[in-house]
């Protein structure tokens, strides 16, 4: 699914309306209908309804809402925030309808005219949609902390007022709404961490835009959907052998930190790697022995690895889970760096030891995937002021090193050196847990010794790993879930995909 920006989602609308040969409050009419129907599938329409409308064509939106709510016996009260400008053509159509059918139309003018809002009250947020250009000020500022203050549940139209489309609203004065009704395609804002409190659950309902815009329009953002995982997948041919599924290198582990490297090659395996051989320490050897016995072992060091020997024969390198961070860690990732091998994943203390030398980055290889979660991207590049500014800095230093990166989160975002960014979808909270980032890795690897191209390894490692966290939470509730549920459950995350 595509992610529009602000001035994508105009165009189209207005691509709809030429395509279509209709008005443009017939969209309008399509928004209000589907969140009319909504409303009512929630039970929500048998209570007293406030409807807020600023004068635009998301108030408009509210206005004709609150005419189909009237029409079907709600009791609804509309205010309309007053800030001394006409409002827009369809605003002003829908509010010509509305009075046909009620003068329960209040005008606020000034804080002296905020309504007092009872506890029985669902509150409709139709201030400004996804055309806001600057933070709300003035009346509208106090009107919208007003909103908030009376702790009613409110419900946002296309998207919560004083909420920015496409950057960041840190600063703004804001609606938190318990639900937004969106329409036709996510909002990149509805991703970013930092409005999880104002956006509440979203909620995506068509309208009937056109197809064909949806189809052509070229988007930098996209959410991996079942069709996208679906054109990725590889089906296994029934003549093949373990040879033809690769042969992963697992650099990993360290004392006292071998279940990272235990985790990582049970992650590898159930991913469909044919081989996998763990450059791993002398005091994990019985550890990996025991624990992993699909595994082979290359040994180096006493308590944590050395040397990484004949490691470019392998179809696929990963660097990082419980290596730890002493100097001689950064003389083995330059040594692999220098090896010329160009499927490379590097997470957890690989990109600490970057981090720590930051001599090591310019000689990190192209092609190579890092996946970091926001406060190692941090160490790695510097620190960002909102979650828009640190997408924005992965995308430019991907396009930099030439590198693939894997920005952990609730929407881990998958980042292209050519700019292209994909949102993953599946996963939940129970996964803010240890040991989660060393089986991403694990699956990573196996996918790309299987012979995955990047970025689909990436793409397809990050929703199977998602997707395996949901099937654990069922399981095990995200309180209790660990890694290595996870890691279980992968089996069942490849059934959904077919395999």
């Amino acid at each position: 699914m595509k992610i529009f920006s602000a001035a994508q989602i105009k165009n189209w609308d207005a691509a709809s309306i030429r395509e279509q040969g209709i008005e443009s409050d017939a969209l309008m009419e399509n928004a209000a209908a589907a969140c009319y129907h909504w409303l009512l599938n929630h039970h929500l329409t048998v209570q007293p309804i406030s409807v807020f409308c600023g004068k635009g064509n998301n108030g408009g939106d509210g206005l004709a809402l609150a005419r189909m709510l009237l029409q079907n016996n709600v009791q609804v009260t509309v205010y309309i925030l007053e800030l001394g400008k006409p409002g827009s053509t369809d605003f002003q159509k829908n509010l010509h309808r509305l009075h046909q059918v009620t003068t329960n139309i209040h005008f606020i003018q000034s804080e002296n005219f905020f309504p007092d809002i009872s506890g029985e009250e669902l509150i409709i947020d139709a201030l400004f949609g996804t055309g806001l250009n600057k933070p709300p000020e003035g009346i509208a500022a106090a009107l919208i902390e007003h909103m908030n203050n009376s702790r009613n549940p409110v419900i946002s139209i296309d998207i919560p007022s004083g909420i920015f489309c496409d950057k960041s609203s840190r600063a703004n004065a804001a609606i938190k709404a318990a639900h937004t009704l969106s329409f036709q395609a996510i909002k990149l804002a509805f991703l970013m961490p930092e409005n999880d409190k104002f956006v509440g659950t979203f909620h995506i309902l068509p309208i009937g835009l056109s197809k064909k815009y949806e189809m052509e329009e070229p988007a930098v953002h996209e959410i991996l959907d079942p069709a996208i995982i679906k054109a990725i997948l590889r089906p296994r041919n029934k003549f093949s052998h373990k040879g033809n599924f690769g042969h992963a290198a697992l650099v990993a582990g360290s004392y006292g930190m071998m279940g990272a490297c235990v985790l990582a090659s049970r992650a590898c395996m159930h991913a469909g790697a044919g081989k996998l051989t763990c450059y791993i320490p002398s005091c994990g050897y019985t550890i990996i022995q025991s624990t992993v016995p699909e595994a082979m072992c290359h040994v180096e060091g006493e308590k944590y690895i050395t040397g990484s020997k004949d490691i470019q024969k392998h179809d696929s390198i990963a660097v990082g889970p419980g290596v730890g961070i002493q100097k001689e860690t950064g003389a083995l990732l330059l040594d692999i760096f220098r090896s010329g091998h160009k499927k490379i994943v590097l997470d957890a203390d690989a990109l600490n030891a970057m981090a720590y030398d930051k001599k090591l980055l310019p000689h990190i290889p192209e092609g190579v995937v890092i996946t970091p979660h926001p406060k190692e991207f941090n160490n790695l590049f510097g620190p960002s002021t909102n979650d828009f500014e640190r997408l924005e800095t992965a995308v430019s230093k991907a396009a930099e090193y030439g590198i693939y990166i894997v920005l952990k989160g609730h929407y881990t975002a998958i980042i292209t050196p050519l700019g292209k960014v994909y949102f993953n979808a599946t996963g939940n909270a129970g996964m803010a847990k240890a040991g989660m980032g060393d089986v991403l890795t694990g699956i990573i690897l196996g996918l790309m010794a299987r012979g995955y191209p990047l970025p689909e390894a990436a793409m397809l490692g990050v929703h199977l790993h998602g997707s395996a966290g949901d099937i654990a939470a069922a399981r095990h509730t995200q309180e209790s879930m660990q890694a290595s549920n996870l890691v279980d459950c992968m089996p069942d995350a490849w059934k959904l995909f077919g395999a």
